[in-house]
């Protein structure tokens, strides 16, 4: 039977009405009970839903998905089944939890595989192989420019016309909540001519969005622009976490290292392009227009609204097909799954405080692991 539009769904657990979980959501990750294994889950209101307990009830044998892949420590089997499966396997979590349906009712198994999520540890989502860090937000670009060079002139002149990126450190993506220790490091204080070693005295993080590339590409395989997105999974928030003392002085010629490379933090839920289908927008015009190979038609970006509380709230978008067909630009092979990481969104700094001007790009953390 064809399902109903997700955004017509309603679900027969308790969601409240401002929550990040709600049926038309349905993320996946991975928890973990005390004293258990890792499971594959998705999230529903205040719940987490042990997938594995499903796939052992028959609940997904008739989509051809192999129960073990659901008893894994990352999500990694799962995305290899492809698009298709694992939309298949959300479509079917929907007809699960769906308050109108009969056919794959499991209320009755509601003790056995959902959770209150203060009872499961999110783990680390994935086991990332690379991950890619663009400049991709003019006002992020524009500040960093402005901190970093000329406040006047803060843009290089090829920011306009290509993806401006470098190839992040996989190894020190964590899962959020996970303690970060204050790196250390050169750093030039103001007026001195000799550097110093130290633990920084700028630490701060950059709030940014990262898709998850599910399909691997082989040494010498192009993407196009049009191609793009069926080799993208879903999403995650990222921070980017950041030494700005140190960079500053270690990031000429060849660009940051040991300020950007002590950690990165992910959310633990990875919401599928499916789910953020209806924030579907056009992208800020390009200007000037960039070259061929870096078009698209359609709408191509995504918009959303945060409410982080130490800023009003602030709309974003950002492209979908861009990076990952710069990435394979220059044939280089892509690992599955990689980790683009995707538009700095540095306003969160700069309008901290509306009619006030704020620190450019920075919030600096006052308190932080030593």
């Amino acid at each position: 039977m064809e399902h109903k539009r997700p955004s017509a769904a309603r679900t027969w657990v308790e969601v409240p009405s401002d929550s990040d979980f709600p049926i038309q959501n349905l993320p996946f990750g991975i928890g973990q009970r005390s004293g258990e294994l890792p499971k594959v889950c998705t999230a529903i209101g205040n719940y987490v839903a042990d997938l594995s307990v499903l796939a052992e009830h028959g609940f997904f044998d008739d989509l051809l998905v192999p129960r073990p892949v659901f008893h894994q420590a990352v999500l990694n089997d799962f995305i290899a089944l492809g698009k298709e499966k694992t939309r298949a396997v959300r479509t079917r979590i929907a007809q699960i939890l769906d308050d109108d349906l009969e056919e794959w009712d499991a209320s009755e198994l509601r003790d056995f595989f959902l959770f209150p999520q203060t009872e499961v540890e999110m783990l680390l989502p994935l086991h990332i192989g690379d991950y890619t860090d663009f400049y991709s937000s003019l006002e992020h670009a524009s500040n960093v420019g402005a901190m970093f060079r000329d406040p006047q002139n803060p843009l290089l002149p090829n920011w306009r016309h290509l993806p401006v990126a470098y190839h992040g450190r996989a190894s020190s993506i964590v899962v959020s909540g996970t303690p970060i220790r204050r790196p250390q490091g050169q750093t030039l204080p103001e007026g001195q001519h000799l550097p110093v070693f130290g633990p920084t005295r700028m630490l701060d993080f950059e709030l940014e969005t990262a898709f998850v590339v599910g399909k691997p590409t082989a040494s010498g395989e192009r993407v196009s622009t049009e191609q793009a997105e069926e080799y993208l999974f879903g999403m995650v928030l990222f921070n980017d976490w950041s030494a700005r003392d140190i960079q500053k002085w270690e990031y000429v010629p060849l660009g940051p290292f040991l300020s950007k490379n002590f950690a990165s933090t992910i959310s633990p839920w990875v919401v599928t392009l499916d789910a953020l289908e209806p924030f579907r927008t056009a992208g800020p015009l390009q200007a000037p227009e960039v070259l061929p190979y870096l078009r698209f038609d359609g709408e191509k970006a995504l918009t959303s609204t945060w409410k982080p509380i130490f800023a009003p709230q602030m709309a974003w978008s950002t492209s979908l097909a861009v990076p990952i067909s710069a990435t394979c630009t220059g044939t280089c092979a892509s690992n599955s799954p990689t980790i683009p990481s995707m538009a700095a969104i540095s306003g969160w700094a700069t309008c901290a405080h509306p009619g006030r001007s704020a620190e450019p790009l920075r919030i600096r953390l006052g308190r932080c692991w030593n």
